[in-house]
């Protein structure tokens, strides 16, 4: 019951989550430059602080899109036909996106156009580490990956974010991990487990009936992806 009791609000927080990015084209837009925005934070090597600042920006713009989207439904709800009070409500949710979206964009831009900042990125891109930790990359990559899996749910039209929906979360993130594992550990016998385990969680999505062959074979590649790009093309 405890575990259930904890799904449960997980699930429905989730569920509008993805019902926000299948029905605000501002939210998509929010999510598609968040994941391009976070790449890049690795490629200019920033600091452990200027990161953080930086995705507290990018958690305000999306929260703040999220209830805009959800005055915007509360307000048609109890006005269906046009009233001036409505209006105003939803001019002020938008304004109120649109201020937490300048502010991001002016901390972003202090951020990577410091003055130093390029001769930053040019020593990043030479030297043989980009000055993370393995562990934290792994979890920021779990992170970009869920992110990803949300965006992929929501261009679908059927399934929930826990059941179903065109990309498989469960292998996504299973066929990450693996990849994680080929490029970190130089031991064949742990990747081909860590392969294996992967599989092993794809088909028990495959055999509950959650996801089609091609919603798995999705999922399996937008891990394999972000582990391609994180430990294989990243300087390690």
């Amino acid at each position: 019951m405890a575990l259930r009791d904890i799904a449960v609000p997980f699930r429905a927080a989730m569920n509008g989550l993805v019902h926000t990015f299948r029905t605000q084209r501002h939210m998509r837009v929010h999510l598609y430059v968040t994941i391009i925005v976070v790449l890049l934070s690795f490629l200019t090597n920033l600091s452990r602080r200027e990161l953080l600042v930086l995705l507290f920006m990018i958690t305000f713009v999306l929260v703040a899109e999220m209830f805009n989207s959800a005055i915007e439904a509360t307000v048609d709800l109890i006005s269906p036909n046009y009233h001036p009070l409505a209006k105003f409500a939803k001019d002020i949710a938008a304004g109120a996106v649109l201020i937490t979206t300048i502010m991001a964009v002016v901390v972003g831009l202090i951020l990577f156009l410091a003055d130093d900042q390029w001769e930053r990125i040019r020593l990043s891109l030479g030297a043989p580490s980009i000055g993370m930790p393995i562990a934290i990359r792994i979890v920021a990559g779990a992170l970009l990956v869920v992110l990803a899996t949300v965006i992929g749910k929501g261009l679908g039209k059927h399934g929930r974010v826990l059941q179903g929906g065109l990309v498989s979360g469960h292998s996504a993130l299973g066929f990450y991990f693996a990849t994680c594992t080929f490029f970190v550990s130089d031991n064949l016998l742990a990747s081909a487990i860590a392969v294996l385990l992967a599989s092993l969680v794809a088909q028990s999505r495959y055999e509950a009936k959650f996801h089609s062959f091609f919603e798995l074979s999705l999922g399996a590649l937008v891990g394999v992806l972000f582990g391609v790009m994180l430990f294989g093309l990243l300087p390690k």
